[in-house]
């Protein structure tokens, strides 16, 4: 199989990077077109097979940008070649491309002949990239308009699926429905969905927590209203917010190495090592001045589908990095200003109805991650870690699969779990009405039993009658049943 541009590289120099996606393969046709999982590449247009600049400049022309391949194979080519590849077409926009991130990459300046003249070119094309505002350098007349830094860069590709979930406005959307609320109902919902955003955030960790831990961590959530910029000292507060173990408590971001660990035993159970501490301390760093900025210069939701899943997968803590993440895309949607008056988008409660499309998205970049890591078991409890990779696989990852996991969660945290809820508040207030208006009931017992008899499809279970009989008489449990099951079908005819 005869593989060109970014594939060729990745495979010729030996490079760390993820497989690629659609990998560029010569075959017989007559034009560059996408055959099944490949980019079919007529030979014609195939760089020679030694050709290092020129499968550089394939990939750039019909790849789109990998700044992990490119950040590796570019400074192992001499600026020699550069330089008279510059020559043959001193304003060409791949060779101009080719030439900046060189020069980035290395700090060593490519010979220019000639000033670059005419406009400048993004370097991620905004047809095919989710990008921002870029930063010009005039030398190659190139503007950087990537989601990060070329340090740490993050990329978002407009695929159907997000261009779809752009457009159903979800944020709009949710403003809108919170205000087309009474305003106790309003207030009743927003409490919902800070309790339960709290339980299922845990629940995603597998715990439970305590009350003190709930009330501490609905104060959190609360807290992203004030739109605090990002900080290690902000962000370590907020880990000791969220842990209880007072030896888990971070002073700072981690100074040693940690991982995640499935059912198996020893160096076989770790599914993900994030990067060494040192590296961590310095993405973190660039993700937080990410945070500070894109928010109010991208889609809300795009940029915290980026802050949420680049942080969880620098994993800066020894623990709380899950709840921390999800905490997160909170305060970039009130950063972006795009949540008011307290909303919230019960995104936890959506992502534990998802756990396994939640799982896949972040295996997305962890399972393929492992694979650079050498784990050896040294006793029960402590392993040794050696990293083989090259930093590019950390600094440089496709976001395009967590950015649309949240848009997904986000749309589902309004259109299912706000209005169902909204709607069962006000079920229970027609059939809390209903009763109270003919019987005389203790209002602690008769909130319990409507409350049970909606969840039940409206029907008081032998139980609760059994559990009630003593303070309630019988002719109110048929009561419930009949303004209950009445109501339900109200609902379900007005949907």
């Amino acid at each position: 199989m005869h593989l060109v541009g970014y594939a060729w590289l990745h495979e010729a120099m030996q490079l760390s990077a993820f497989p690629l996606r659609l990998p560029a393969v010569v075959q017989p046709v007559t034009r560059l077109e996408k055959i099944g999982q490949t980019l079919a590449v007529p030979p014609a247009t195939a760089p020679a097979s030694d050709d290092l600049l020129g499968h550089v400049l394939f990939a750039l022309k019909h790849e789109g940008i990998n700044l992990t391949i490119l950040a590796q194979a570019l400074p192992q080519i001499p600026a020699t070649a550069l330089e008279l590849a510059l020559k043959e077409a001193p304003n060409g926009i791949y060779i101009r491309k080719a030439c900046y991130l060189r020069e980035a990459f290395t700090g060593e300046e490519v010979p220019q002949h000639a000033p670059v003249r005419g406009g400048f070119v993004a370097l991620f094309d905004p047809k095919r990239y989710v990008t921002r505002p870029g930063e010009r350098n005039s030398r190659w007349r190139v503007e950087f308009n990537g989601l990060g830094t070329l340090d740490y860069c993050a990329t978002v590709e407009r695929t159907q699926r997000i261009m779809e979930l752009q457009a159903h406005d979800i944020l709009g959307r949710a403003k809108a429905f919170m205000a087309s609320l009474p305003p106790v109902m309003m207030d009743r919902a927003i409490n919902w969905a800070y309790l339960h955003e709290t339980k299922d955030s845990f629940a995603i960790e597998r715990e439970a927590p305590s009350e003190d831990k709930s009330r501490r961590f609905i104060q959190l959530l609360r807290q992203a209203h004030e739109r605090q910029p990002l900080t290690e000292e902000y962000l370590v507060a907020l880990q000791n917010a969220t842990v209880s173990n007072p030896y888990d408590l971070a002073a700072a971001f981690r100074h040693e190495q940690n991982h995640l660990a499935g059912a198996l035993q020893g160096a076989a159970g770790v599914t993900y090592v994030p990067p060494p501490p040192d590296l961590c301390r310095e993405l973190m760093e660039h993700l937080m001045q990410f945070a500070n900025e894109a928010p109010t210069q991208i889609d809300p939701l795009v940029a915290a589908g980026i802050i949420s899943f680049g942080f969880v997968l620098l994993h800066p803590f020894m623990d709380g990095n899950g709840r921390l993440s999800r905490f997160l895309i909170h305060q970039v949607l009130c950063r972006a200003n795009a949540l008011e008056n307290g909303l919230l988008l019960p995104v936890s409660v959506a992502m534990k109805r998802e756990e396994r499309l939640y799982l896949e998205s972040l295996q997305e970049f962890s399972r393929p991650a492992r694979d650079f890591w050498d784990v050896q078991w040294i006793d029960f409890g402590t392993l040794a870690f050696d990293f083989r990779g090259h930093p590019a696989i950390y600094r440089f990852w496709d976001a395009t699969p967590g950015v649309t996991f949240t848009m997904e969660m986000a749309q589902h945290a309004l259109e299912v779990e706000l209005r169902e809820e909204t709607a069962f508040l006000g079920c229970y207030d027609a059939v809390y009405k209903a009763v109270d208006e003919q019987f005389d009931i203790r209002g602690s017992d008769l909130a319990n039993l409507v409350m049970m008899c909606l969840t039940n499809n409206g029907v008081v279970s032998k139980h609760r009658r059994k559990q009630y009989q003593y303070t309630v008489p019988a002719e109110v449990f048929d009561y419930i049943e009949e303004a209950a099951q009445q109501v339900l079908t109200e609902q379900r005819t007005t949907r």
